[in-house]
């Protein structure tokens, strides 16, 4: 058989993405603080960008010429970007203000607080050396992760002598550190508060799982005691930390700066973009000039300064396509989510994030991206942008829906009202929902209350 080789034209068509394209959806995609980070980066790569100093930006607090003739919209934007440079200034003095507070308030690790108790109550060198190996082998719960033959074995030393260590290193705070279960760890707590009893130590000992399942006539039974009883010291145990160690993880706090903040002005509400600490850039204009004047410069020069140029450009116009399309989605959200400003989390409405992509005319792809990882501050809260996205269950008393998260709302109101000596099932929780005009099933309730951490209702009771 013999191949033959023949070149031929095909049309097809295939979805290609430019790289300003796929800059512009990874733009939209940052927070504010990415985007200042990102914005930072570019500017030290690419030198015909550069930021717009203060004293440019100063001609925006001057309010337009009146004698000329003013578009409405430009002064709401005017006063809009007034209110907005004013909250962030106020921000900005506050985060000054408490500064050396936070740094004040950073904490030593687990592993440093035990060490530093470790020196202050033993004193022979050996017992030490035993000591900081058996602190550094406690994890971040506060648990012992090492048996104590493994650690004589280990050191070469006397299995009582590690035993007499371990057993100070559990006088340390925070209490119950150093256990090697659960159960040793809150008997550990149980000693030290003075709160021991021959029941308590024998529901932690014994029915430990059975106490974590809420069976408390079980316990009760097998213990040949009142359920009031077993309630009592189990209410007691809660009290009791079983990861004593979390009180010392250093994991760095993540403070939250919202992308939006929507303020209430008379009747209606404001929506600001808090984007005046991102830098606003500008094409160089000494660069620029070099392009125009490209006789006297080479073509590798010509060209770097052509892409440099295309790619600053590029980043201008996502900044300023991501700004827009945040403020039309969250200016949307106000629109639909009004009731829920004015009355709370009952009235927030069902919405999907394709009824928005068809109100705004963008994709919903685009919406999508613009909720990713950004936050609005309203005067109900600091919340996600998604937040506002929801389902909804079938009303009885009208033909639109109602918010699955208002239904929890309503759930946990339910479950905080109720009588605890008679909690209510899910069937009768259904039944009050159904009541109130909200066709949901027992399944749902069931799934919604599991969601919002609510025990089962013989976990609830109160003996």
């Amino acid at each position: 058989m013999r191949q033959i080789q023949n070149v031929y034209l095909e049309q097809q068509q295939k979805l290609f993405m430019t790289p300003e394209l796929r800059q512009a959806i990874g733009i939209l995609q940052m927070s504010t603080l990415e985007l200042y980070d990102h914005i930072q980066s570019e500017m030290e790569e690419n030198p015909i960008l550069e930021e717009i100093e203060s004293k440019e930006l100063d001609n925006l607090d001057k309010p337009p010429n009146t004698e000329e003739k003013v578009n409405i919209k430009d002064l709401v934007d005017f006063f809009n970007d007034c209110d907005s440079r004013r909250i962030n200034n106020e921000k900005e003095s506050n985060e000054k203000e408490n500064f050396l507070e936070n740094y004040l308030r950073t904490r030593p690790s687990l592993y440093e607080h035990l060490k530093f108790q470790l020196d202050l109550e033993v004193e022979d060198r050996q017992e030490k050396l035993i000591g900081k190996y058996l602190i550094g082998n406690i994890d971040g719960n506060g648990y012992l992760c090492a048996d104590s033959y493994e650690v004589s074995k280990r050191l070469n030393v006397d299995i009582a002598k590690v035993e007499k260590v371990l057993n100070v290193i559990k006088t340390f705070h925070p209490h119950g550190v150093g256990a090697c279960t659960l159960q040793q760890c809150l008997l550990i707590q149980l000693k030290h508060y003075g709160k021991e009893s021959t029941l308590a130590e024998k529901i932690i000992s014994t029915y430990i799982e059975d106490f974590a399942k809420g069976k408390l006539n079980f316990i009760a039974s097998e213990l040949s005691v009142s359920v009031k009883k077993v309630q009592q010291v189990c209410d007691l145990i809660k009290t009791l930390d079983p990861k004593p160690g979390l009180q010392y993880y250093n994991e760095k706090a993540t403070f939250i700066r919202p992308d939006v903040s929507v303020i209430k002005d008379g009747d209606r509400y404001l929506v600001i973009m808090n984007d005046l600490n991102i830098p606003h850039l500008k094409l160089s204009q000494y660069y620029m000039n070099i392009l125009r004047q490209s006789d006297g410069i080479s073509d590798d020069t010509k060209s770097y300064l052509e892409k440099k140029m295309e790619s600053a450009i590029g980043l201008m116009r996502s900044i300023e396509q991501r700004r827009m399309n945040i403020f039309k989605v969250v200016q949307c959200l106000v629109d639909i989510q009004k009731d829920f400003f004015e009355k709370g989390v009952e009235y927030l409405k069902p919405l999907t994030m394709g009824m928005v992509a068809d109100i705004v005319e963008i994709h919903e792809s685009t919406v999508s991206r613009v909720a990713r990882n950004k936050y609005v501050e309203t005067p109900r809260g600091i919340f996600e942008i998604k937040y506002f996205f929801n389902s909804g269950v079938t009303s009885l008393s009208e033909s639109s829906k109602v918010c699955s998260k208002s239904v929890k709302h309503m759930i946990q109101e339910i479950v905080n009202n109720e009588n605890s000596e008679e909690p209510l099932s899910d069937h009768e929780i259904t039944d009050i929902l159904e009541n109130k005009g909200i066709k949901i099933s027992r399944r749902t309730v069931n799934k919604y209350r599991l969601s919002l951490g609510i025990p089962s209702v013989n976990s609830r009771k109160r003996y």
